[in-house]
């Protein structure tokens, strides 16, 4: 019996790869599928544009996705953020957002971006700097995205995580047991009943 599982590597090559376990345990890798898997077992591992929970996109979606990943800078609070998280999600588009609520983030979108207007967005390499469903939808249609959804039902994008993931500074308790001198081990007192004159060796 022949064991199969595909494995979608993830959106920057968008190529299946078919890892085959042979009878005698032979483990073998072919980009081509299996021309007799007979009554094997097939899984469906995806790596794609949310994360390996999700379902795998479509082929000819997973090949845009490679080209032209979809990044939203948000902000809490911002209706035109709202406006093209709307678009995008209505649309089928997979995308990843990063939310801009700090000044860390907004000096991180400076330099990204060269304004700390929002949304923005990056299409692949193209910048859209605030938000026109026009525009948008242009640069959409020109990447290849479909106009209609193809996303599997149950697909999911990443919940949106901070631009800049500021690191919890250390406390001085952690800072004061880090920089103390190691302690000197304490030596026993010497037996002095087997020893009356205290002689060490």
């Amino acid at each position: 019996m022949i064991l199969t599982a595909w494995i979608s590597v993830g959106p920057a090559s968008a190529q299946t790869i078919y890892r085959v376990v042979g009878p005698d345990g032979k483990v073998s890798f072919s980009d081509n599928p299996p021309a007799n898997i007979g009554n094997a077992t097939t899984q469906e591992i995806g790596a794609n544009a949310a994360d390996n929970a999700n379902p795998a996109l479509p082929f000819a979606l997973r090949q845009i996705v490679a080209k032209y990943p979809v990044t939203l800078y948000s902000a809490d609070n911002c209706g035109p953020c709202g406006s093209g998280r709307t678009l995008l999600i209505s649309r089928g588009v997979p995308f990843t957002e990063k939310t801009v609520n700090t000044n860390d983030d907004a000096e991180a979108l400076q330099r990204i971006s060269g304004t700390n207007t929002i949304p923005f967005a990056t299409i692949g390499g193209q910048q859209l700097k605030g938000y026109s469903d026009s525009e948008w939808t242009q640069f959409l249609n020109a990447a290849g995205y479909p106009k209609t959804s193809a996303l599997p039902a149950n697909y999911k994008n990443p919940a949106a995580t901070p631009l800049v993931v500021v690191k919890k500074p250390a406390t001085p308790t952690d800072v004061k047991e880090a920089t103390a001198a190691p302690r000197a081990r304490s030596t026993p007192a010497p037996d002095t009943s087997k020893n009356p004159a205290g002689i060490r060796f």
